[in-house]
């Protein structure tokens, strides 16, 4: 690829501030910002969607008189992008979220699995819901639905005119609360069926003292909790298909937020 003289001589200084926002995103990103993709593949497509963002957009006038001013551009840049992407992959902390409380439920809360892609200890339910989310994230173009909204923002968010306001942390505040009712959401069947079970197996304990409902309970939790898991997955699919759109409305949202 050729690479116009125009960029290197002329638009060096916006197409540096183009390349540090798609690098802020790519940097936590859903799919984009997993430990497992190479670090140099993250940086060249940060640098090729740099080259042709920065022959597309409209370059704006860039008001900087010192090397320090300059500075501060591309901090604000580098932080709009990292916004960007911390905002899309908030939504699907709402998995782990889910994974958590359903595995506390059913007996699995001591069973942690290191995640070699996030470098982290995650639950069996957890890495479960993410990979089948994972999947239908690709499936549903959602990464190129991420890159889409990251090319708009552009358009409302020129170069270096980022502002950050109250109403911005205000939004952050409301996506993590929806997150956390939609963590609850998707394992509110399992806690619902642990729950009058618990209720059942005390019912039974009482009525008949010498029944151990502790040996009976546990593998019981388990057996209900892996066949409800695996009833409901049809109903996560289609609560995924609300979270991959809600992460599109919200990243327009917070785009908004940050626009002068």
């Amino acid at each position: 690829m050729e690479i116009p003289l125009g960029i290197v001589f002329n638009g060096i200084d916006a197409f540096l501030l183009i390349f540090v926002r798609m690098t802020g995103l790519f940097v936590i990103a859903p799919i984009f910002g997993r430990r497992n993709i190479p670090a140099y593949l993250k940086v060249g497509f940060a640098l090729l969607s740099s080259i042709i963002l920065v022959n597309t957009i409209s370059l704006p006038k860039l008001n900087y008189t010192n090397f320090y001013e300059y500075g501060f551009l591309v901090a604000k840049e580098f932080v709009v992008g990292i916004v960007l992407g911390y905002v899309a992959y908030l939504m699907f902390t709402a998995i782990f979220l889910a994974g958590q409380i359903i595995d506390t439920q059913v007996g699995f809360g001591m069973v942690n699995v290191m995640d070699p892609m996030s470098n982290i200890q995650v639950s069996i339910s957890s890495n479960f819901y993410f990979i089948i989310s994972m999947l239908m994230f690709l499936g549903l173009n959602g990464h190129l639905m991420l890159i889409r909204g990251l090319f708009d923002s552009y358009k409302l968010i020129p170069l270096g005119s980022a502002i950050f306001s109250d109403k911005l942390m205000n939004d952050i505040i409301a996506v993590f609360g929806s997150t956390f009712a939609l963590g609850f959401k998707i394992a509110a069947p399992i806690i619902t069926a642990i729950l009058i079970t618990d209720i059942s197996l005390g019912v039974i304990s009482r009525a008949l003292p010498q029944m151990n409902v502790f040996v009976v309970g546990m593998p019981l939790k388990i057996f209900l909790g892996i066949l409800i898991m695996l009833i409901t997955i049809p109903m996560f699919i289609s609560v995924l298909d609300l979270i991959i759109n809600g992460m599109h409305s919200d990243l327009m949202n917070f785009i908004k937020d940050l626009a002068p």
